[in-house]
């Protein structure tokens, strides 16, 4: 496979900040990589270091095979940046924006290209509305629009769903899907981990440091641990009782239940009950359940804060 993104031993300090300690990895042409991390973690600092917006304090990032700061200007027209706060232009209507961004990358005859995106992201009955009268996933879908207008060959989106409605947000990961297709690699940052699901390859990132690389698949065939879930009647307590007793190898709180690492069921779930009722809690429901990429992840974000 052709790698189209190579970083080696990418640092980045702000003063006395290290917002990025040594960052390898490569991306395939073709391939959607996802990058994960909590906020700080440093993925904007890396997708700007990408895209040639910052230079890295050491080490070397290389796309399409030039240098990210060298080779800036004979990257541009191949890269594509929707960033978190993509500066559409409110006093121009859907049309004008993407004229506007086809003039900056100097794509003459852009009509033809325009048709086509407006029928791609379904804009097309609204491209004489101007962009501050679009909800949050139409706008989305112009930034994205305007990124692909000069046809790159790579795009960087920089968590482009967040703040996006359920439906939206759906709507905007089939046109991604539709992307791959047509062969453009896809380099992107979420919060959102049902989203990485989709991703050919996921990296984990905690505090400048890559905590894995990997499918998803193999990323959870990490966890080598039977996960219960459980409802207790008092989720607060029963985590606390559970977490101060260090039987248990992780427990994670979601919302009303928690779920419970344990290595062997048939001991463990039976120990488990019995520390919940000496604590007066009550297990309303239990299931088993297959590890999800947040339990990957949080997992692995307490190992690192042990070691």
């Amino acid at each position: 496979m052709e790698n189209v993104i190579q970083i080696k031993n990418l640092k980045k300090d702000f003063g006395d900040i290290k917002a990025l300690q040594g960052i390898n990895l490569t991306v395939n042409r073709g391939e959607m990589f996802g990058l994960v991390g909590p906020d700080g973690a440093g993925k904007t600092t890396l997708i700007r270091i990408l895209c040639g917006i910052y230079k890295p304090t050491e080490g070397d990032a290389n796309i399409l095979g030039f240098n990210s700061i060298k080779g800036a200007n004979k990257i541009k027209n191949k890269i594509g940046y929707l960033s978190q706060k993509f500066s559409l232009y409110s006093d121009l209507t859907v049309d004008e924006n993407i004229e506007f961004f086809a003039e900056i990358h100097g794509v003459k005859d852009y009509k033809k290209r325009r048709e086509e995106l407006l029928e791609f992201t379904r804009l097309k009955q609204f491209r004489d509305r101007f962009a501050d009268k679009l909800s949050g996933g139409m706008k989305q879908k112009l930034a994205l629009a305007c990124t692909l207008i000069h046809q790159p060959e790579i795009i960087f989106l920089d968590e482009p769903t967040t703040g996006v409605d359920p439906v939206s947000r759906r709507d905007f990961w089939k046109i991604l899907s539709s992307l791959l297709n047509m062969n453009i690699t896809i380099f992107l940052t979420t919060p959102y981990l049902d989203e990485v699901e989709r991703c050919n390859r996921v990296a984990f990132l905690n505090k400048g440091l890559i905590l894995k690389i990997d499918t998803p698949k193999k990323l959870k065939e990490l966890i080598k641990y039977t996960i219960v879930e459980i409802i207790p009647s008092n989720v607060r307590e029963a985590f606390k009782i559970l977490n101060s007793s260090y039987i248990f190898e992780d427990i994670q709180a979601f919302g009303d239940r928690l779920n419970v690492f344990i290595k062997k069921y048939n001991i463990e779930y039976n120990i488990l009950q019995e520390i919940l009722e000496k604590g007066n809690i009550k297990i309303l429901q239990n299931r088993i359940i297959q590890p999800n990429l947040e339990n990957v992840f949080i997992h692995l974000i307490k190992k690192d804060i042990k070691s």
